[in-house]
């Protein structure tokens, strides 16, 4: 007696599910486990952990912050790059939290703060934001932290222009200018645009009215602070800063351990890594190792 093809479509769906479950659920499992253990492959394939004294310090593959909790830096460790990665509950401040990778999901059009009278619920935008970090950047190293469309106290220097306009929008005869970033009583960093008087923000004012205008000021492009200093990785945990971010931190590591500029820099050096197959990505420098490595070789004695 034959089968009925129902029967046989069923016996077929089993025998393809017992063969898949085997392939995909057993087999290939084990042979990736397997070759996770070659030598080579082995750390990896365990996270890349690093071990010092017997205790695991952090993986070379996530970034983790180095400061005191508060957001201030420790003054004998290179700082890694900023991170939007921080869990809501105010825990990790400084961001780096492994379990919620994250990015600030601001454009190059976030220019204007919401300012509130209180300055604790102040909303900065990412132009407020890059400025404040590159102005304490450069207090901290010793250099200059100014850089374009910023304001010198390091928010963004940023007009809101009030006025009739004409077809295409600009303002042909400015009546009020508003410099939007800067909180009353602040003195705001123009005293006159176009021959108008400028004047402070008043939180909680709505300037949507009037026209925005970033202000370049005459601070070079190429600033002494790099841009992934100042802002975040897409995932929040960046493992590596620029070598020229490191650079610019040298004299003050030198100073805190103790050491020579020339021998600070030869450590760098030897945890600078190339680009991947000579044009892959940018040089870069693992914050992690190398401030393990200074631990080792000239420990802080402050």
């Amino acid at each position: 007696m034959r089968m009925s093809t129902w029967i046989r479509q069923h016996i077929a769906a089993l025998r393809a599910l017992l063969v898949l479950t085997v392939i995909t659920g057993i087999a290939y499992p084990v042979a990736v486990f397997a070759v996770a253990q070659l030598p080579g492959l082995h750390d990896k394939a365990e996270g890349s952990l690093i071990e010092r004294d017997g205790r695991i310090v952090g993986s070379s593959l996530i970034g983790q912050a180095f400061t005191d909790g508060k957001g201030n830096a420790l003054v004998q460790y290179f700082q890694s790059r900023p991170s939007a990665s921080a869990p809501a509950d105010g825990s990790m401040p400084d961001g780096y939290d492994p379990t919620n990778t994250a990015f600030g999901n601001q454009g190059p059009e976030s220019n204007v703060d919401t300012l509130d009278s209180d300055s604790s619920k102040t909303k900065l935008a990412l132009l407020s934001t890059v400025c404040a970090r590159s102005k304490a950047i450069g207090d901290r190293e010793g250099i200059s932290g100014a850089r374009p469309f910023c304001t010198p106290d390091g928010v963004g220097a940023v007009l809101a222009v009030m006025g009739p306009r004409d077809a295409h929008g600009n303002v042909v005869k400015p009546t009020k200018v508003i410099s939007v970033n800067e909180a009353c009583p602040t003195k705001p960093f123009l005293d006159a645009y176009q021959g108008v008087k400028v004047d402070c923000a008043v939180p909680g004012e709505d300037y949507s009215a009037g026209r925005i205008i970033p202000i370049p000021g005459d601070v070079p492009r190429d600033t002494p602070v790099p841009s992934d200093a100042v802002t975040a990785s897409a995932s929040g945990l960046d493992p590596n800063i620029s070598p020229r971010y490191a650079a610019i931190q040298i004299p003050r590591i030198a100073k805190a351990r103790n050491a020579s500029e020339s021998q600070i820099r030869a450590i760098v050096d030897a945890h600078t890594a190339a680009r991947d197959l000579g044009f892959f990505g940018e040089p870069r420098v693992n914050v992690l190792e190398l401030n393990l490595d200074l631990d080792k070789r000239y420990p802080y004695q402050g």
